[in-house]
């Protein structure tokens, strides 16, 4: 049996105690950017916060991209989120390949050069890439300045956070 099919008939069981009161209309107090890694899939619950107050963007390297970008203008305009933390870790897959290397691989196992993706995101550094990414938020002029982007690297060997703060701030605390 696939896993799909395994996770069909488990949602079959699930189905019958489902809470008809999830099903009304999302309020997040916070949207959260973080990677599609497993280990950071149950965030919520180690920043002590419940699922309903939070909309969960998530990707492979915790990229602000047209996608990140829309969702976010989506959460904070249409559905009130007042804050955003852009969450990325410890020994991410991302920091292990160049977009170079990757596009290479893929043409020598497929044989193909398709347009796109045009970018895999790759980055060398995990605290760099944390505030670039703020910054790529912060500035999208439809996300309002008044909602506050801060930026955390999660290590996965201690479950602990630690911010990044913009350059600009990093200048100023110097």
């Amino acid at each position: 049996m696939s896993i799909v099919d395994k996770a069909l008939n488990a949602n079959v069981t699930i189905a019958k105690g489902f809470d008809p009161a999830r099903g009304k209309p999302p309020a997040p107090k916070i949207a959260i950017v973080t990677c599609a890694d497993p280990r950071l899939s149950n965030i919520e619950q180690m920043l002590g916060l419940a699922e309903a107050d939070v909309d969960m963007i998530r990707n492979f390297g915790t990229v602000i991209d047209d996608d990140a970008v829309r969702s976010l203008v989506l959460s904070t305009r249409l559905l009130g989120s007042r804050e955003i933390m852009i969450i990325n870790h410890t020994d991410c897959g991302m920091l292990r390949f160049t977009d170079t290397e990757m596009e290479d691989r893929l043409r020598d196992e497929t044989g193909q050069a398709p347009v796109a993706p045009a970018r895999f995101y790759s980055f060398t550094d995990v605290e760099k890439n944390t505030r670039e990414q703020i910054q790529k938020a912060r500035s999208h002029p439809w996300i309002s300045q008044e909602v506050p982007v801060r930026g955390f690297v999660y290590d996965v060997t201690t479950g602990r956070l630690s911010e990044v703060f913009p350059a600009s701030e990093t200048m100023v605390r110097s």
